[in-house]
């Protein structure tokens, strides 16, 4: 199936970030997807787009969960406040006309990506009008950014022990990543992608992943991100790139290791987060995608919360 057209007429650009960043930033969403930095990450990948309906911003994108089968399936972000509240009146009206928007070009409307503490608020516009559906594969993997730091305790015991192997026996830098490390970083990504040996799906959606990387890695700074590497003999072995969402969480989007390295995994996300600033207490390492090995990896570090997500839809 061919990739879908952009739903609406807006995109993300650099030059709307302070706009787009005041709805974004409006509320407590706490969720992964819901920064700059993450929408403007997967822009490409995920046909991102935006218009003014009402008081609210409006976010569609296509869900990318069903590539193997070819399914590109519109959505709406939840409307995106700048006042930290909503009016269920206000709220109503707006979600209405995305509806009518969304059928007018004969798609079906959902809302995903939508936290659970969001419920009550689209519950409050639309009331008994809408049905919630658990989104398990979206459900973000949130960390005290302490614990990650710390690797304290029985539960930390492995992670601790491929730790210490790695700084007893390999010498090692850990660096702030410039845009103007765009090449190398790119030839770190390039080899760690032909290492892996995953189902053709999977591996298109890293080669999708690395013509984001390409804009990433040229706009660190512009965007806001927050990048590191650890090097080894002066080459990137690992890489960590986040961005902040809200007060006191970064959300970390990218992390890839080179695992000839035993225990550079927990070495670079124990590095990312030393380097953070001091206010950030949460990492939110965001979703597994309903991927076996993904899954296993983020629960390995033992999240403190997972933030669920939900799918609105009307009956």
């Amino acid at each position: 199936m061919d990739k879908p057209e952009y739903f609406f007429d807006g995109r993300i650009t650099l030059k709307d970030r302070e706009f787009l960043e005041k709805y974004l930033n409006g509320y407590e969403y706490r969720t992964s997807g819901s920064s700059f930095s993450a929408m403007y990450m997967w822009k490409e990948d995920n046909n991102f787009s935006w218009k003014m309906i009402g008081d609210y911003l409006c976010m569609a994108g296509m869900s990318h969960l069903e590539l193997e089968q070819g399914i590109f399936e519109p959505f709406l972000f939840p409307p995106f406040t700048c006042t930290g509240t909503y009016d269920p009146e206000s709220l109503r009206k707006t979600i209405y006309e995305a509806r009518a928007f969304f059928e007018s070009k004969g798609e079906t409307f959902s809302i995903r990506l939508l936290p659970k503490h969001m419920i009550p608020v689209i519950e409050e516009a639309c009331p008994g009008e809408m049905v919630f559906e658990d989104d398990r594969p979206n459900h973000d993997y949130v960390y005290l950014k302490q614990d990650l730091i710390d690797f304290k305790g029985r539960k930390y015991h492995q992670k601790r022990n491929h730790l210490n192997f790695f700084l007893n026996n390999y010498e090692y830098e850990y660096i702030t990543v410039t845009s103007d490390m765009k090449d190398e970083v790119m030839t770190f990504i390039d080899e760690f992608n032909h290492r892996k040996d995953i189902p053709e799906h999977e591996m298109e959606m890293l080669l999708m992943e690395m013509d984001a990387m390409e804009d990433v890695f040229a706009n660190l700074e512009k965007v806001g991100y927050i990048a590191g590497a650890i090097t080894i003999g002066g080459k990137i072995q690992a890489i960590s790139v986040g961005g902040r969402l809200g007060s006191e969480t970064v959300t970390c989007h990218i992390e890839k290791a080179n695992i000839e390295y035993r225990g550079l995994y927990p070495a670079i996300t124990n590095e990312f987060c030393k380097h953070l600033p001091e206010e950030i207490k949460y990492i939110n390492r965001e979703e597994d995608m309903d991927l076996e090995n993904l899954r296993r990896s983020k629960q390995s570090l033992k999240p403190v919360m997972m933030l669920e997500k939900y799918i609105a839809k009307f009956k």
